[in-house]
């Protein structure tokens, strides 16, 4: 990302709060976080507009980060009608059956340990890289894992930012 203003940022820190907020939920749902990013209006840069997203991320409470989390999907287990969701866990749209089942009992059992989805930055991953990193992870202690979800959110919430900030206005769209 370049450290200059794009039109998606300039809509972004112009539009009202609740249109910016609704915005923000849709990159986070963590609602400390998105009031954090939207009191620090207006971003100058994407850079920025970062900068902030990963100072409001790090100052997240585990209550926040379980927040977060529930605006995700189980990896394997795309949110139906959500293209994000969608886009992001495409590393397991040609995932085998038996990769796909392996994946279902790993969610169920981190979740159980856990008790939240596996988080994971799982844009450009493999099935099985995925797969992987949920069996490394699934031993970890609660507070180890915890800071490896706020690491990982960081990344999806830049990934996402970055399509805020670069999104065309709708009515440029066709």
């Amino acid at each position: 990302m370049t450290s200059t203003s794009t039109p998606g940022l300039a809509r972004f820190n112009t539009s009202d709060d609740s249109t910016a907020l609704a915005a923000l939920h849709e990159v986070c749902a963590s609602s400390v976080w998105g009031s954090k990013l939207l009191a620090r209006r207006p971003y100058t840069t994407a850079d920025e507009l970062f900068t902030a997203s990963d100072a409001a991320m790090a100052e997240l409470t585990a209550a926040d980060l379980e927040e977060a989390m529930a605006g995700h999907a189980p990896i394997g287990r795309p949110k139906p009608g959500d293209p994000t969701s969608a886009r992001e866990q495409r590393g397991m749209a040609g995932a085998t059956e038996e990769l796909k089942a392996e994946m279902l009992e790993l969610n169920l059992a981190y979740q159980d340990r856990f008790g939240h989805v596996f988080l994971i930055c799982a844009t450009g991953a493999t099935g099985e890289q995925m797969r992987d990193a949920m069996k490394a992870r699934i031993g970890n202690t609660a507070e180890a894992e915890r800071e490896i979800v706020r690491a990982e959110l960081g990344k999806i919430n830049r990934i996402r930012l970055t399509r805020l900030v670069e999104a065309e206005p709708e009515e440029d769209k066709d």
